[in-house]
C-alpha cells in the first residue's frame, strides 16, 4: 500500500495550498478565509518513483465550542489516525501561537511520524523563520512555500524516505481516496448527490458509506467543496461525490459560495449518475427544477430521492407528490424514490435504480436493432410533410454513451419537428430498456449529389 501523508493545521495557514502543490491540482478550494475547508479531502501525489495519498483536513481547533468547528476537528484528528506521516503546517508570517502549542500536544499523543513545516516563508531566511518553532519540540522546523513550491521537493524527500518505492502508477485507492477526474477507474460509477442547501445530501451521504465521512448539520452550506469518496458495496466499486448546496443565482453572494457552486456544476459534468435529493418538508422550489434542468441539460442519468419522507406528514407527502408532478414533470425518465438519509430507509432501492440508471447510461445498441426499431416506429407514426416533402429517415447506429446517444440518417431531417424527436427518444428508450437516462438523437441528412446542378 502506498503511504499516506496528512496534513493538519490551525485554520487559514496554507494546507489546501500544499495539498494542490503535491497532487498537482487545483482539486481543493483555496482562498484567503479561515476555515474554509471543512471535510477531508484525498488526493494522488507522486514524488519521483514513490507514490502516495495526500489528506486536505479542515483547520483544527482542539477547543472548538460550536458544532462545525468541532465536526472539522474530529474530521481532522480521523485523518491523522488513517495516516501514515502527519504534516502539521504553522504560518511562518504569524509565528507560533497558542494554538499551535495546542495542536501540537494533540499531535504528539497520536504516535505518528510528524514533520513540522513552517509554511509562507518565500523571500525569508530559513534559519530565521524556523527559529520560534523549535519551541514546539518536535524535530526541525521545514520551512517551505506552498505556493510557490519552495522547499517542497526536499519535504518530500525526507517524508517518503521511510517508505518503500512503488514504481506501479495503478495501485488500488484506499478507502476514502478523491477519486477525481484521472484518478477513478473508467468503470467505476461516479454518482453525484446535488441539490437545494440543507435538503441532506451530506447525511445521504453518510448513510451509504455508514460512517460519519462528511460533516453534516442543520446549518445551510455546511458543505463548501465536492468531495469524491471511493467505495464498495455488494462487492462493487462506486465514487460518491457530495457537492455543496446549490442556491438561486441572486442570493449567491459570498465568493467563497460562487467557487462551490463552480465545484458543483463541475461534479455534475464529472458524473455518471446525479442523485437528485428534494426535502419532503421543504416542498419542491424552483431552484430544484432549475438544478434538475441543469443535470438534463449536461445528458447525466438520474436518479431522484425525496429525503425526509418519514418526517412529512400524509397531507404534507400528497403536496409533495403533486409539486413533483408539476414542476418536474419533464423527468419522467428518471426513477423516484421517498427515503429517509437519517434513519437509512430506502438507500438499498435507491443505490439499484442508480446501478440500473449506469447502466443505461453505458449501453451498447446494436445498429441493426437500432435501424429496425427505427423503421418500425417511422411505419407507426411517419413525419410530417414538410412541404412537397416528408422527411426520409433511412438507418441508426449509436454515437456515444452517458448519454446513449443515437445517430440517425435521411434526408431533409432539418424539417423534423421537435415533437417527432421526442416521439423517437420515447421509442428508443422503451425499446432498448434505457430507464434512467435521458436519450439523446443527432441528425445527419445526406448531401444532395444535383444541389450545386442548375
Amino acid at each position: 500500500m502506498i503511504p499516506t501523508i496528512a496534513l493538519v493545521g490551525r485554520p487559514n495557514v496554507g494546507k489546501s495550498t500544499l495539498f494542490n502543490r503535491l497532487t498537482r491540482s487545483r482539486d481543493a478550494l483555496v482562498a484567503d478565509i479561515p476555515g474554509l475547508t471543512r471535510d477531508r479531502h484525498y488526493g494522488r501525489g507522486r514524488h519521483g518513483n514513490r507514490g502516495f495519498l495526500a489528506v486536505d483536513t479542515g483547520g483544527l481547533e482542539p477547543r472548538a465550542r460550536s458544532s462545525i468547528l468541532g465536526a472539522m476537528a474530529r474530521q481532522a484528528l480521523q485523518a491523522v489516525a488513517e495516516s501514515d506521516a502527519v504534516l502539521f503546517l504553522v504560518d511562518g508570517r504569524e509565528g507560533l501561537t497558542p494554538e499551535d502549542r495546542e495542536i501540537a500536544l494533540e499531535l504528539r499523543k497520536t504516535g505518528r511520524p510528524l514533520w513540522l513545516v513552517v509554511n509562507k516563508a518565500e523571500g525569508r531566511p530559513r534559519d530565521a523563520v524556523a527559529a520560534e518553532f523549535h519551541e514546539l519540540g518536535l524535530g526541525e522546523p521545514l520551512p517551505v512555500s506552498a505556493a510557490h513550491g519552495e522547499g517542497v521537493r526536499d519535504l518530500l524527500d525526507l517524508v517518503l524516505a521511510p517508505f518503500p518505492e512503488a514504481p506501479s502508477a495503478e495501485e488500488q485507492p484506499a478507502a476514502g481516496l478523491k477519486a477525481g477526474p484521472g484518478i477513478a477507474p473508467k468503470t467505476t460509477p461516479k454518482i453525484a448527490v446535488v441539490g437545494r442547501p440543507n435538503v441532506g445530501k451530506s447525511t445521504l451521504v453518510n448513510a451509504v458509506l455508514g460512517e460519519e465521512r462528511m460533516i453534516a448539520s442543520d446549518q445551510p452550506g455546511t458543505t463548501r467543496d465536492s468531495i469524491y469518496v471511493a467505495f464498495r458495496r455488494g462487492g462493487k466499486p462506486y465514487t460518491l461525490i457530495d457537492t455543496a448546496g446549490l442556491r438561486r443565482r441572486g442570493k449567491v453572494q459570498e465568493t467563497v459560495e460562487k467557487f462551490s457552486v463552480v465545484k458543483t456544476l463541475q461534479a455534475i459534468e464529472d458524473a455518471n449518475v446525479v442523485v437528485l435529493v428534494l426535502d419532503a418538508q421543504q416542498g419542491i422550489a424552483d431552484q430544484d427544477a432549475h438544478i434538475a434542468g441543469f443535470i438534463l441539460e449536461a445528458g447525466k442519468a438520474l436518479v431522484v430521492a425525496v429525503n425526509k419522507w418519514d418526517a412529512a406528514d400524509g397531507s404534507r407527502r400528497e403536496a409533495v407528490k403533486r409539486e413533483i408532478a408539476r414542476k418536474l414533470g419533464f423527468l419522467a425518465f428518471a426513477r423516484l424514490h421517498h427515503v429517509s438519509a437519517l434513519g437509512g430507509r430506502g438507500l438499498k432501492e435507491l443505490l439499484a435504480s442508480v446501478d440500473a440508471a449506469y447502466a443505461a447510461a453505458m449501453a451498447r445498441l446494436p445498429t441493426p436493432k437500432l435501424t429496425r426499431t427505427l423503421i418500425e416506429a417511422v411505419s407507426r407514426q411517419p413525419p410530417p410533410r414538410a412541404g412537397l416533402f416528408r422527411p426520409k429517415l433511412r438507418y441508426a447506429h449509436q454515437g456515444g454513451v452517458n448519454p446513449p446517444t443515437i445517430v440517425v440518417h435521411g434526408n431533409q431531417l432539418e424539417q423534423l419537428p421537435d415533437s417527432y424527436r421526442r416521439y423517437l427518444e420515447r421509442v428508443f428508450a422503451e425499446a432498448f430498456q434505457l430507464h434512467g437516462t435521458p436519450v439523446r438523437l443527432q441528425f445527419r441528412a445526406g448531401r444532395n449529389p444535383y444541389a450545386t446542378r442548375r
